[in-house]
């Protein structure tokens, strides 16, 4: 694998119209080739006032001295585009949906660390509906791993026999419900603002109409931010997640949990939008 070193962040809007340019032209499959491209970004150091609104629309508290353990998904998410708007991805960057995800973080993160930040396409992998990727992100401090996740992310096509996900891991009773939680219709605007994610379907109606949407949905990870800010984790944490069903915008949903460190986030009619685990 090719290690690329960048200077500054990319901007995710033009990555984004880049890819959205060129998914009709993309076609999936489990051995499809994949760009062996790990670009690294050193030097990284926290925007504090951004980090501030990121804190303060999921739920955490502000003013902490660590980063929460979702932050630094967004710090690597333009990095993330750049490998998947490319023309070497094999995946389209339209429909592309993030599944699931596993993060662990070996050691507590401070703001005001400063951090090389690191993503990777690790693989492809074949799924009943269609083609998965495997997308790691690591962040490092003085040398060693302190935080790494694997992200999932589907592109639905047809597909042959035999092809299969893995086994669910959120069967089972509802879990106990913890909270019930009354969701804005202006979340995804402003989850979008601290993390960069401006995508559509999470911004207003009428965008997200033109996807397929009644109304504008949540973003996954901000769902599972938002139950990690109740659930609360350790400076050691290791978490699996996986995305089920979207969060319409407004909505009421609530917050389940086991108190042996499985969460989930429920709809109206019991509709299970996010399962989690911590340990």
């Amino acid at each position: 694998m090719t290690a690329v070193t960048l200077t500054a962040s990319p901007a995710l809007a033009p990555l984004l119209a880049r890819g959205a340019l060129r998914s009709p032209f993309k076609r999936p499959a489990p051995d499809a080739a994949f760009p062996r491209t790990r670009l690294v970004l050193p030097g990284v150091r926290v925007d504090l006032a951004k980090l501030a609104a990121y804190e303060r629309v999921c739920g955490f508290p502000t003013g902490e001295p660590d980063l929460p353990l979702t932050y630094p998904h967004v710090l690597g998410f333009p990095l993330a585009m750049r490998l998947m708007s490319g023309r070497d991805f094999p995946l389209p960057l339209l429909g592309l949906v993030h599944t699931s995800i596993e993060i662990v973080r070996s050691a507590a993160l401070a703001a005001d660390g400063e951090y090389e930040l690191s993503v990777r396409v690790d693989g492809l992998a074949p799924h009943r509906r269609g083609t998965e990727a495997v997308v790691v992100t690591e962040l490092r401090s003085g040398g060693k791993a302190v935080w790494e996740s694997r992200s999932m992310y589907l592109a639905r096509h047809r597909t042959g026999p035999g092809a299969s996900p893995a086994p669910r891991a959120d069967a089972g009773a509802w879990l106990p419900v913890v909270a019930e939680w009354s969701l804005a219709g202006d979340v995804g605007r402003r989850y979008g603002a601290a993390s960069g994610d401006r995508n559509p379907i999470h911004l207003y109606p009428l965008t997200a109409r033109l996807f397929g949407f009644p109304r504008a949905i949540a973003h996954g990870m901000w769902t599972l931010a938002r139950c990690l800010a109740a659930h609360g984790t350790g400076s050691r944490a290791v978490v699996r997640a996986g995305f089920r069903a979207p969060v319409l915008l407004p909505g009421t949903v609530t917050y389940g949990a086991d108190g042996n460190g499985r969460f989930e986030l429920r709809g109206g009619g019991g509709r299970l939008h996010l399962w989690g685990v911590v340990s």
